[in-house]
């Protein structure tokens, strides 16, 4: 009997071993949300499931909280930071407008690719979801040319 439980038992153990080192291997280089990183996010199935995952597994790039309320506070601070960096750039979109002789020269369809482009492009570089830089930067982009257009007719006495 030995000879055959030892050699089982010898067997699982080994099978442990490679699960568990292939479990650490994965939480430290896999992040199981990468492909949500991408365009097109995945088509993936809705979850019924808890959606309370141990904090060795959900944990990505960036990890700072142990609560939900430490998560708000730092995404309060986020949104602060953002609101003050989206103040400087629609200074900035003003300005240009002093640049731009006629209303037509206000939007120009190939710069805001250009800028929507690269956002997405540079959004692997930090680890921001391409779907998120498309749909911000397309939303920046939008609001920035009607905020230009309006500043452009408000300049020359559209008002």
């Amino acid at each position: 009997m030995s000879r055959i439980l030892y050699p089982a038992l010898a067997s699982l153990w080994c099978l442990l071993a490679v699960f568990a080192s292939a479990r650490s291997v994965r939480l430290a280089g896999d992040d199981f949300a990468k492909s949500c990183y991408r365009e097109p996010l995945p088509d993936i199935s809705p979850s019924s499931a808890n959606r309370t995952v141990p904090w060795d597994i959900a944990r990505g790039p960036g990890e700072c909280c142990s609560s939900l309320d430490e998560v708000r506070a730092g995404i309060d601070k986020v949104d602060a930071d953002l609101l003050m960096l989206l103040s400087q750039r629609a200074a900035l979109v003003r300005e240009a407008t002093r640049f731009k002789p006629t209303r037509s020269n206000v939007d120009v369809p190939s710069r805001d690719t250009e800028v929507i482009n690269g956002a997405v492009e540079g959004s692997v570089k930090v680890n921001l979801p391409e779907a998120i830089a498309r749909a911000v930067f397309t939303a920046i982009i939008n609001s920035s040319v009607d905020f230009e257009l309006c500043i452009f007719d408000a300049f020359n006495g559209g008002f």
